[in-house]
């Protein structure tokens, strides 16, 4: 596993991923509302669940994701641990069925009450925790989620921006690392950045607990 990272500059607060987030979270607003949650999905869309159900969205930014999920049917937590971002998703997604949570991985100790999750978003997420810190998160999400349960994940490759914590991580490596808490490979594929940025590509995946399919 490679973990080659980059942290620049700045005060990382106590998330250490989170590095530089708050100071550009105007424009990522704007960034992350431009593309819509069926043009960052698209691959996958079938094997998302149909609601109503329960899914966690992990790093939701500005609710993007969730705000669609929720338009679907279900019941969402996002979990978004910069309160600027935050802001933004609750002034941007207002009305919506969006729990909103001040929490991150690798714990996600607000996550465990309640019922388990049909399926659990990790967007843009996964690049910013280290090998022990996605040891860890892996293995509270597959407690986290329900039987047949799915966990969609993508992974970003390519240039760290400035001010940012990112490390290299494979596709290959969170397959086989899934498969060691019983979470079962239904999807990958490969995309390049929406954006258009230089030397930026996607690998999306989805991973899914034992216990048998969930609702279509």
């Amino acid at each position: 596993m490679d973990d080659r990272g980059a942290a620049v500059g700045g005060d990382v607060g106590r998330v250490p991923g989170t590095a530089g987030y708050a100071e550009a979270a105007d424009v990522l607003a704007v960034q992350y509302e431009e593309v819509t949650f069926e043009q960052v999905h698209r691959e996958v869309l079938h094997l998302v669940p149909g609601g109503p159900g329960r899914v966690l969205d992990v790093g939701a930014g500005t609710g993007r994701d969730a705000a669609a999920l929720a338009g679907r049917g279900h019941r969402v937590v996002a979990v978004e641990p910069t309160a600027a971002l935050r802001r933004h998703g609750q002034r941007l997604h207002v009305g919506a069925a969006i729990d909103w949570v001040d929490d991150s991985l690798p714990e996600l100790a607000s996550a465990g009450d309640g019922p388990r999750f049909d399926a659990v978003f990790a967007t843009a997420v996964w690049m910013h925790l280290d090998a022990g810190e996605r040891a860890r998160a892996l293995a509270r999400i597959a407690a986290l989620l329900a039987p047949g349960g799915r966990f969609f994940v993508q992974l970003r490759h390519g240039p760290v921006p400035a001010g940012r914590r990112m490390f290299e991580v494979s596709a290959e490596d969170t397959v086989a690392a899934g498969r060691t808490h019983g979470l079962q490979p239904l999807h990958r594929s490969e995309r390049p950045d929406l954006h258009g940025r230089d030397g930026v590509r996607w690998s999306s995946l989805v991973l899914q607990a034992e216990g048998g399919p969930i609702r279509p």
